[in-house]
Order: C-alpha cells, then structure tokens, then sequence
C-alpha cells in the first residue's frame, strides 16, 4: 500500500496514513469496545465462568461444552472483525438428566455468560413447567405461552421436564404450547434462548414426537448422575454452609448408605436433591436428639452423629 505505515501495537493492527507533509498521522480504524477486542487477552468473562463452574462438583461434560460455545462465540467475533464470514448460530439447548445434577445452576451461569457476551440484552433467567404454559381451553395455552417468552426475551426460558408437554396426546393443549415455541424459535430466535430440560429417555421421545425440534436444538448436555465420592463432596459443601461438619462414624453411615441406594436403582435417583432432603432431616433429628440429652455446646451443635442418620425409618425418597 502506497505511503502507508502498519504498525502493532498490544496485538491489534493499526494502519496509519503517511501525509505527504509527514506531518499528520491519522489512524484508520479505532479499536472498538467490542467484546472481542475488549476480551482479546484476559478473556475475563471465561475466567469468570471457569471459576464459578470449578465451584461445582463433577459436570465434566458441561464445563467442557460450556468453554466450546464461548470459544465459538469469541471466534465468530474475531472472523467479523477481521471481514470473514460470520453466521450468527442457534444457541437453544437440551439438557438431559436425572434430578438433582445440577439443570437449573448451570441454566443460570449460561444466562449470566451470555449477557456478559452480550449474546443477551438482559440475561435473566425465567423457569417454568407445564401449568406455567398450557392453559384450560382453546387460545388460552398460547397466550399464557406467548406471555411467558415476552418475560423471558432477552434471557433464557428453562422448561423443566419438557416432556409433559405432549404427554396427553394430540388432542393435548401441550401441542398448542410447543407450536407456540417453535414459532418463537424461527421468529426472535436470537432474541432468547430455550433450553429444555428432562429425563434422558423421555426427553428422545418427546424430540420424536415433533421432527422439527432435534434440528432446532443444535446443543445436547447431558448431566450424568454424581458419584458417591461426588455427593460426598456435595454434602460436605451443604453442610459447611450452614456451620455444621460430620462425624467420622457418621461420614462412614451416609457414604455406605448412598453407594448401597445407587446400586439399587441409578436410571432415577434424585442425586443432589437427594443428599440436601437427606442433611436437612439429620439436622431435624439431631435437634431433637441434643434437647433431650441437653447438649448445647459448640461442637455439639455443629456435628451430625451417626446417630442423627436413622435410614430406616427416613421418609427421604431417593428416587423420583
């Protein structure tokens, strides 16, 4: 280019016009306030994500998904600012799995990363189930539909278990809902996200039902059910928050319990859900155990015996 400088300068390219007076520099192109530039060395919004995600147990599989979209998304930016073709892609989610691991947390942090990329004006997150949408008569269901996605433009819209949409058949004012859905995706598909959510195996089905909405949800998270060791973990973080800790014997009574419950009947268990119903009926049971034996000390207060974990007669189902 004919008497023209190109300089760098903090890896952004400045192209810089040479007067004939050598005089004057003018820069053609200022560095623009987007979220590309902005985050082209920290990727302080990833930074962010990565922690907070490292804060929950296990969800390997969504950490790693998670960091996938953020990279395309920061990508696309790049190949925009530097003039390559740059398509805007359908960012509405399936998450599959069973109660309990985590769904609406990380619905939460997707909506929160998404306005801070501002792929989302708001980044609010709106949760429902089936009553929230359909209605008791014909045009009512798409109204309360249409109501609900005018709540949730510019955020998400989770829909927990998804699936009751068209468990009453044809004739089901759920079909009206999921037309009303799908007619939002094509519409002001980058004006929300949808993500639904369910058992792994009602959720196939409900896909199968419809054959426009497996192309329409180009993003599948599946949410494996934790482990013992991970729901230890969970119980040990449930429990610090309210100030009290285990006992040796009584870690050892809950450990065993839960690899015994999950050996018995793993496709339904209740996982994190489980283990909170589970700490908040020993606390019950301590309660009543420390004004009989008139215990009000420090440690007494902050330490679930063995004692306190009376499985036989809990009524906490772990399954759903």
């Amino acid at each position: 280019m004919k008497n023209t400088t190109v300089t760098r300068s903090k890896g952004q390219i400045n192209v810089v016009l040479n007067r004939e007076n050598n005089r004057d520099k003018e820069s053609l192109f200022r560095k623009e306030q987007s979220f590309g530039n902005t985050l082209a060395e920290k990727h302080e919004v990833l930074e962010r994500m990565e922690k907070e995600l490292s804060s929950l147990v296990g969800l390997h599989d969504v950490k790693r998904l998670l960091k996938e979209v953020y990279a395309w998304l920061y990508i696309n930016n790049c190949r925009k600012e530097n003039g390559l073709k740059s398509s805007k892609q359908s960012l509405h989610m399936i998450f599959k799995g069973n109660p309990g691991t985590g769904k609406t947390t990380v619905a939460r942090l997707i909506a929160k990363m998404f306005h801070e990329m501002e792929v989302l004006s708001k980044g609010h997150l709106i949760e429902v189930e089936r009553a929230d949408l359909v209605g008791e008569y014909i045009g009512h269901t798409a109204q309360k539909t249409r109501e609900v996605l005018k709540k949730a433009l510019g955020g998400v819209l989770f829909i927990d278990e998804a699936y009751s949409l068209a468990r009453g058949g044809a004739k089901d004012f759920g079909k009206e809902a999921i037309d009303t859905l799908v007619k939002a995706m094509e519409d002001q598909q980058h004006d929300f996200i949808l993500i639904l959510a369910g058992y792994g195996r009602e959720m196939d089905y409900f896909l199968s039902l419809n054959p426009g909405l497996p192309s329409r949800f180009p993003i599948t998270i599946p949410f494996e059910d934790y482990s013992t060791e991970e729901l230890m973990q969970i119980s040990e973080i449930m429990l610090a928050e309210r100030e009290y800790q285990l006992s040796r014997q009584g870690e050892q009574k809950i450990k065993e319990y839960l690899r015994r419950i999950k050996g018995e009947q793993g496709k339904t268990f209740s996982n994190g859900r489980f283990v909170r119903n589970l700490l908040e009926q020993a606390i019950r049971t301590q309660a009543v155990r420390l004004l009989v034996e008139g215990k009000y000390d420090r440690q007494s207060l902050s330490t679930l015996q063995a004692e306190d974990f009376d499985f036989e007669k809990s009524r906490v189902q772990p399954f759903s």
